[in-house]
């Protein structure tokens, strides 16, 4: 028995789709490359921009063909796309033959979902849930261990659908977390730990103890082992001095650290509910770089956000040009439904934020040539 995962955004689904692999490899299905050998193919699905769930949309209605060729073959979807859908309704009239529907609060099931399957179709989207310890991952990035130390996103940024479709933050327990740290470094395959969260700054604010992200970051590092640990990814609102501190001074923490900014307009900022002005993203970088002089600064960027003028974008490519990051991800603003941006008046035409989306990427791509020449 054969299986195909298709992993569409961020970091933290590339780690569940490792979770979905380890469900799977459990069952006794192994991996195949090629779908059209698998007996079961799973798509993880992406709600953050359009594109992504287009795509998700089109790699899921292509298989139609194959699914009339092999009847017994079982296609689950599931993810932030199909939270996004909270009753699974849309999904299963738009694919009639998709077999498995859950969201993300539920990812955990599928094996129990998989023996379901067999009498009849499951479509089951919880709209909260508890997070999960008991299963593991089929780790599948090299020497990289992803750890998953938070969920869910209490921010609400206005363009932002994480909210939505993952929940309110919940933090791990610190000592599952340094648990399964400790089993990674017994392990002795890995050499990097990436921990994960939406905004791993705010670790531990819904825990009954006091305990925050530097306090954790202390004690993974204490672990004996030859590793580093990296992160992703840090909201500037709650970035301390605490933590540029630690991660100056502390030998095993990467010296990267990745901040997104989305604009460098304060008007566009107090729009999107960003919390804090281009003046106080300037203090913390500044701080950051005296502080970790040969800091690899990275930044997210949203462009062509409602109502943002020309002369407001100008001065999204001025702090890039004065910061000189060592690398920025740069995207279209995507309304998304549900999200307060999405009704806002003033959304811009397609063809001005490709514009800007190209201008902006231009100027990165001189400014890292002039990084890396350094």
């Amino acid at each position: 028995m054969l299986y195909h995962i298709v992993t569409f955004g961020c970091q933290m689904n590339v780690h569940e789709s490792e979770k979905i692999a380890f469900i799977l490899e459990s069952k006794g299905y192994k991996l195949t490359e090629n779908r059209e050998d698998a007996d079961v193919i799973v798509f993880n699905t992406c709600a953050i921009r359009e594109g992504a769930e287009d795509r998700m949309f089109g790699n899921v209605g292509a298989l139609k063909k194959l699914k009339k060729q092999k009847p017994n073959l079982i296609i689950a979807v599931c993810g932030c796309a199909t939270q996004k859908y909270s009753t699974g309704e849309y999904i299963k009239n738009k694919f009639p033959f998709v077999d498995i529907v859950i969201g993300t609060f539920n990812l955990h099931k599928l094996d129990d979902y998989l023996d379901q399957v067999k009498f009849k179709k499951v479509f089951d989207i919880w709209q909260e849930g508890e997070i999960d310890e008991q299963k593991s991952y089929l780790r599948s990035s090299g020497k990289n261990a992803w750890v998953n130390i938070m969920y869910g996103c209490n921010n609400f940024c206005t363009y932002c659908i994480v909210p939505y479709v993952r929940g309110r933050e919940k933090s791990r327990k610190p000592e599952n977390i340094l648990k399964e740290v400790q089993e990674i470094v017994n392990s002795g395959l890995y050499n990097k730990i990436t921990l994960l969260g939406q905004n791993v700054n705010s670790y531990g604010k819904d825990l009954d103890i006091n305990y925050n992200f530097t306090k954790l970051l202390k004690d993974i590092t204490s672990i004996n082992g030859d590793f580093k640990v990296g992160f992703m990814t840090s909201h500037p609102k709650d970035i301390t001095d605490e933590l540029i501190d630690e991660i100056a001074t502390n030998d095993k923490i990467l010296k990267e650290v990745h901040l997104p900014a989305q604009s460098g307009n304060n008007r566009i900022l107090k729009l999107m509910n960003r919390s804090y002005t281009r003046e106080k993203y300037l203090e913390i970088i500044n701080k950051i770089k005296k502080l970790i002089p040969n800091v690899s600064l990275t930044s997210d960027f949203i462009v062509g956000f409602p109502t943002e003028s020309e002369e407001e974008f100008q001065e999204t490519l001025n702090l890039v040009e004065e910061i000189k990051f060592n690398s920025i991800f740069a995207f279209i603003y995507s309304p998304r439904e549900g999200t307060v941006a999405a009704k806002m008046d003033g959304q811009i035409p397609e063809e001005i934020k490709r514009n800007r989306v190209n201008r902006l990427l231009s100027l990165e791509k001189k400014l890292q040539k002039e990084v890396n020449k350094k």
